[in-house]
């Protein structure tokens, strides 16, 4: 079984995290699916104080937000690390405007995907 890949501790300490275990709650899956979808990319995850948490930005009702998985793909293909699209998703963009997971969020993720695709050039 793989290691779970998680950042340091990068974005702020205000950001709302939550452990593994409440977000397999709020998921309504085994912890080990949730592992298993931070092992896949499907949800990202920092280390703070020993343990792994995810933001809450990253859950909507019913699931992972629209479009977060898809854009991970596209950054980490594009040579990004964990650290640096933690980053990148809570970085102010006046130009969306907001943040990425804000947008994504809102239901703009078409946007978010095109800038993901546009940093890899």
């Amino acid at each position: 079984m793989s290691a779970i890949p998680a950042a340091a501790d990068v974005l702020a300490p205000d950001l709302e995290v939550l452990p593994l275990p409440e977000v397999a709650e709020r998921l309504d899956l085994p912890i080990n699916r949730v592992q298993q979808l931070l092992r896949d990319g499907q949800l990202l995850a920092e280390r703070r104080n020993g343990i792994l948490v995810v933001p809450a930005a990253f859950l909507a009702a019913g699931g992972v937000v629209k479009g977060l998985p898809g854009t991970v793909t596209v950054l980490r293909d594009s040579g990004f690390s964990t650290e640096e699209i933690l980053r990148w998703l809570f970085t102010e963009d006046e130009t969306l405007p907001g943040t990425p997971i804000e947008a994504l969020r809102g239901d703009r993720g078409r946007e978010v995907k095109r800038r993901a695709q546009a940093l890899a050039f």
